[in-house]
């Protein structure tokens, strides 16, 4: 049995902003966590769980292991394209800025998706701004906001492989966590959208229900977002050796390589290329293959065997 969370070896170092960050946004999860939505699973996500299971894929993850949990990154892997520029976006549809910063977000959504890799210096610079323009507002404002603006920008863009991927955590009676940079408001509005339990991300201050500009600690990138798995599974009882991990960027090495069950999805060079080395699960839904080809998780994700026990895979 591994070591429960808290005495589990750091990966790599942790700065103490990314420590702070990262027990923030854990402790924000917690506190906006949801009960999972009953909505039936998207007609496509059925069919690549069903072309997996005929696969012959081995059984994961294990029905009814309550101390175990899935952490999903979510720009380009549980969504196309990065979240904060989506946001941007529809803040600017409210006139929240002027055209000027519009055109700013517009070349940053438009490097995202020429690179298809987060970059820190990008992503920080995209955070700093939207700090600027949201400094001054409610955080309720916002969140109403939000909810506007998943319906205009996001919904269409949900990975159906990757949101296959989450459900069958949640069949199997486990908890479903996105762990992303993007705002923790924003993060918990597409989390509870899609039926999951909860998000961590960035936690930006707030006094008296207003934002005041500064983050807490740092953006959860990086070394953060393992912090963040950390600190929540600690407070959870989770064995960390249990849970699975999701994401497309080889920044988030440090999350994935906290759990046991580590996935590359739609992956950059640079994490194919160490999930290869040791030997993790790849899953790309980028190229239009059908699962049977491109695999997922199988039988443990098809809702008709809730509840069944099975091996671990």
């Amino acid at each position: 049995m591994a070591a429960p969370g808290w005495l589990s070896p750091r990966r790599r170092p942790a700065t103490a902003r990314s420590v702070l960050a990262g027990e923030a946004a854990a402790e924000a999860a917690r506190k906006s966590a949801l009960p999972a939505d009953e909505s039936p699973l998207p007609a496509d996500a059925v069919e690549l769980l069903a072309a997996a299971e005929e696969a012959g894929e081995p059984a994961f993850p294990v029905a009814g292991d309550d101390r175990a949990a899935a952490f999903f990154d979510l720009d380009n892997t549980v969504m196309q394209g990065a979240a904060i520029f989506h946001f941007g976006r529809g803040l600017y549809k409210r006139k929240f800025f002027e055209r000027r910063e519009l055109t700013r977000f517009a070349w940053q959504q438009a490097w995202f998706r020429l690179a298809g890799v987060e970059d820190p210096e990008h992503m920080q610079d995209a955070r700093d701004s939207a700090l600027s323009i949201v400094k001054g507002h409610r955080v309720s404002e916002l969140m109403s906001i939000g909810e506007e603006i998943y319906d205009e920008y996001m919904a269409d863009r949900i990975w159906p492989g990757t949101r296959a991927l989450a459900q069958a955590h949640l069949d199997a009676g486990q908890k479903v966590w996105l762990v992303t940079a993007a705002p923790v408001e924003t993060a918990t509005i597409i989390a509870r959208r899609l039926g999951l339990t909860g998000a961590l991300g960035t936690v930006a201050e707030s006094v008296d229900g207003v934002y005041t500009g500064r983050l807490v600690g740092e953006p959860l990138h990086g070394p953060a977002k393992a912090e963040a798995v950390r600190a929540l599974a600690a407070a959870e009882g989770l064995d960390l050796e249990r849970c699975a991990a999701y994401s497309d960027s080889h920044n988030d090495i440090p999350m994935l390589s906290l759990v046991g069950h580590p996935y590359a999805i739609n992956p950059d060079t640079k994490l194919r290329k160490h999930a290869r080395s040791l030997d993790w699960r790849l899953r790309d839904y980028r190229t239009g293959r059908k699962a049977a080809k491109v695999g997922i998780p199988a039988a443990a994700g098809v809702r008709s065997a809730r509840g069944a026990a099975r091996p671990r895979g």
